[in-house]
């Protein structure tokens, strides 16, 4: 596979009209407060993270996976750097592995293995050895290939937080530690919300003339973020807040293919922000061919996903919100994400 470096610009083709691309629909469910992501709410939830059953569902999500897409549910590009390569992992229907290769030493690291197969698969086409599996969180779609790949890979540490019952953790992370792995080095981030030990990993590109990468597991994704089942919308904020103090060149990498979706939902409540038009018709294009969406930029989501706009007057007017007075701005921003998030439970992708 030949190897780009991510574009440093948008394409140039302003979107006919305002409204949404051929093919694409978003259909409201019309019974309040029901999110169409979580089936059976809060005891289904429960039942996912904390119980065998949730193991038994996530092993059929991988059969199921491997059936529908044998080639993964995406085309992966890998992205290249002097000393550097990153290969995004398709796996499950929407889930993305991370291959990162210190390709002067061939040592390298992995984020979130759902599938052990698929990633075992590129491990070996790149010919390289795996050092290190770094867990953003607790889930089987991102944790679930961690004992297969550490009896294949003996040497293979998994990082992690011990706030998360991550499997086979071997290695727990603090806050804002750093791992090496050969010239790699990694940057451990506490991002609760979506479980309680969230992390996300930000490799330091300096030493390969690359951005800074961040791997944000469910915290954040192209034009979207995680559900917060295990934080309040005042945590969520905060993480969120953190991710984005990286700096506008930081390349996002995230744990799902949702851009399609997520950018379609975004322009339902901006009806004016060009920057958002565009990146929804680049998206409907890249989809249309199976490819991948990621990564994006911290910059570009600053402009479109409207998780990371809860400070901008024009979403806030457009959901109806305003500021109390004496309100904190912190407190306000918590509830116009809130509003967000409701607003997003309530749609479902056709």
């Amino acid at each position: 596979q030949s190897c780009h470096r991510p574009a440093g610009q948008r394409a140039s083709q302003e979107p006919g009209s305002r409204g949404l691309p051929e093919g694409v629909e978003y259909i409201p469910t019309r019974k309040k407060g029901k999110n169409p992501m979580k089936p059976v709410g809060v005891a289904w939830y429960s039942l996912y993270a904390r119980t065998r059953l949730g193991y038994l569902f996530y092993q059929r999500q991988v059969k199921k996976a491997r059936e529908r897409y044998p080639h993964g549910h995406s085309v992966p590009q890998p992205y290249c750097f002097p000393g550097l390569k990153i290969l995004p992992i398709p796996v499950l229907s929407n889930n993305y592995s991370y291959l990162v290769i210190d390709t002067g030493s061939s040592q390298a690291a992995v984020i979130d293995p759902s599938d052990p197969l698929a990633v075992q698969a590129a491990i070996e086409e790149e010919g390289v050895m795996l050092e290190a599996i770094f867990c953003t969180h607790k889930h089987w779609d991102h944790s679930g290939g961690n004992w297969e790949l550490c009896q294949k890979h003996n040497s293979c540490k998994v990082y992690g937080s011990t706030l998360d019952a991550i499997p086979q953790l071997t290695h727990p992370l603090a806050d804002r530690e750093k791992v090496s792995v050969g010239c790699l080095t990694f940057e451990a981030l506490a991002t609760p919300g979506h479980t309680v030990g969230h992390m996300v990993y930000v490799l330091d590109g300096g030493p390969f003339g690359s951005p800074p990468c961040l791997f944000s597991g469910d915290l954040l994704f192209l034009a979207g973020c995680g559900e917060p089942f295990e934080g309040s919308a005042e945590t969520m904020l905060a993480s969120l807040d953190l991710a984005m103090g990286l700096g506008e060149d930081t390349l996002l990498w995230p744990g799902h293919e949702y851009a399609l979706e997520c950018l379609t939902f975004a322009s339902l409540l901006e009806l004016d922000n060009s920057a958002l038009e565009q990146k929804l018709q680049w998206a409907v294009q890249q989809r249309q061919e199976k490819r991948s969406t990621c990564p994006s930029t911290l910059g570009e989501e600053q402009s479109y996903n409207p998780f990371l706009r809860t400070h901008r007057p024009e979403l806030q007017e457009a959901l109806g919100l305003w500021q109390g007075r004496g309100e904190d701005p912190d407190a306000f921003r918590a509830r116009v994400l809130k509003e967000v998030r409701r607003r997003k439970d309530l749609y479902q992708a056709t």
